[in-house]
């Protein structure tokens, strides 16, 4: 059950994120929601090896290189999700961020 709720915030933030940010487009939130579980499987499995590969770089860059992995994430989703539409780099890293802050927000309010 909480993996079910945990999708669910997460696709709130999708399509609130989308309404927000612009460059960003979902087409609906049935779309939001197949966001919301792309992205969830692409943080589970690919993200821990773009981290783990990019250690160096990112000690170098003190940590901000990060977001080029979250950037890159959400490019990836959009590839692979039809319906999701990112038009920019600052599109994408404005999008992961209020993704952040609004799946932050909504997990304190529910726990």
């Amino acid at each position: 059950m909480g993996l079910l709720i945990r999708i669910l915030i997460s696709a709130v933030a999708v399509y609130l994120a989308s309404q927000f940010v612009p460059g960003i487009r979902v087409d609906g939130f049935g779309t939001a929601l197949i966001v919301a579980i792309v992205l969830g499987l692409l943080n589970a499995f690919v993200k821990p090896i773009l981290v783990f590969l990019t250690i160096p770089i990112t000690i170098l860059t003190l940590g901000l290189f990060y977001f080029v992995i979250n950037i890159l994430m959400v490019y990836l989703a959009a590839y692979l999700v039809s319906g999701f539409q990112v038009d920019g780099f600052l599109a994408a890293l404005l999008f992961s961020i209020v993704i952040a802050i609004i799946g932050w927000i909504m997990d304190a309010l529910i726990n």
